[in-house]
């Protein structure tokens, strides 16, 4: 008897062998995870937040691959959604999945949920600044070369007397080339593109406003300012102090992003005495922004300018907010002497 024990005993082994190693392998017949080597696969499926209709499943979904992999996924699938367009959420109406976001770190099982919205049409965001600023650069100089069927015909090609008009125009277009040059040399942008109907509405703001002052400086109508040469002097002086503090800041963040456009480091000042400014604001660039079109507004003395700057600076405060409650959260040793945008006010 001993004989035939020793080979059920072996027979035995040798089964209980196979089975774990067919198991090793992530075979498993009863409809479970498959695994390899206690490594999990997940499975994702895809609704539309609208309908809740399912759009996509996949299978063995890798347990560390971010957001942005399952949308390159979901791509393959709708070629029309390309993944720019996609925005991935967990709930309906919740806030979208950022791209680096890893599957196995978000709340949920081997089995995820995500729910899919269109973003509508994209452009990236070089175009983006390409469009905002290209427009207004040439709008300016219609109204300068006043040509026909703007102001009166008999005033179609002629030119202001005044000398303060002709520096306007100067002003204008050093300012949007320049915002042209850094879009094109400079700067560095964490998010890759832009909806197409939040460019049609950042275009008919600054279109639509470089409409509304280049009329009024260049009319025919126009008065130069109260206090003459003296009150446009100081005024271009605070409008080209600006202009180059607003450049060397945006050199000085361009500097900081060698990791990438989306690495995230805290800005300080440089041996650049323009860059000084980050010793009192988060957002330099902003202060420089406003002060340059308050110069010009200045240089100018029209309300549309005047208009056209409080805006400005009403909606760059709210950038500079975001960007600073940004550094703060992120940041634990962050100066607290900064400020937003305004030294140890605002």
């Amino acid at each position: 008897m001993a004989p035939a024990q020793s080979v059920e005993l072996r027979d035995l082994f040798t089964l209980a062998h196979f089975i774990k190693k067919t198991c090793a392998e992530g075979m498993s017949e009863l409809g479970e995870p498959a695994k390899i080597k206690n490594y999990v696969f997940f499975e994702v499926e895809i609704l539309d937040a609208k309908t809740k209709e399912q759009l996509c499943f996949l299978d063995k979904v890798e347990p560390n691959a971010t957001m942005g992999e399952i949308k390159c996924l979901f791509h393959k699938c709708y070629p029309q959604w390309y993944p720019s367009r996609q925005a991935l959420k967990l709930d309906p109406k919740g806030k979208a999945l950022k791209d680096d976001e890893i599957l196995q770190n978000l709340p949920v099982g081997t089995t995820a949920t995500i729910y899919f919205k269109d973003l509508g049409p994209q452009l990236g965001w070089t175009m983006v600044f390409l469009a905002e600023y290209a427009g207004p650069l040439f709008i300016y100089l219609l109204f300068y070369f006043r040509l026909p069927y703007i102001y009166h015909h008999k005033y179609a090609f002629t030119s202001s007397p005044y000398p303060v008009v002709t520096l306007a125009c100067v002003c204008h277009s050093f300012h949007y080339l320049k915002r042209l040059i850094e879009t094109i040399f400079v700067h560095r942008f964490s998010h890759g593109t832009m909806p197409l109907r939040s460019i049609m509405r950042n275009c008919i703001y600054y279109w639509g406003f470089a409409a509304w002052l280049a009329y009024y400086i260049n009319h025919p109508l126009y008065t130069p300012p109260s206090y003459g040469n003296k009150q446009v002097n100081y005024a271009l002086a605070l409008f080209l102090f600006c202009e180059a503090g607003n450049f060397s800041i945006h050199v000085a963040l361009n500097n900081l992003r060698f990791g990438g456009p989306k690495s995230q480091k805290v800005p300080y000042p440089t041996k650049n005495p323009f860059t000084w400014l980050f010793f009192f604001v988060s957002c330099p660039n902003y202060t420089y922004e406003v002060g340059a079109w308050l110069g010009f507004t200045i240089m100018t003395q029209c309300i549309p300018v005047a208009l056209f700057t409080l805006v400005g600076f009403i909606q760059m405060t709210i950038w500079a907010k975001g960007k600073h409650e940004t550094y703060t959260r992120e940041f634990k040793d962050y100066p607290e002497l900064r400020m937003p945008i305004i030294p140890f006010l605002l």
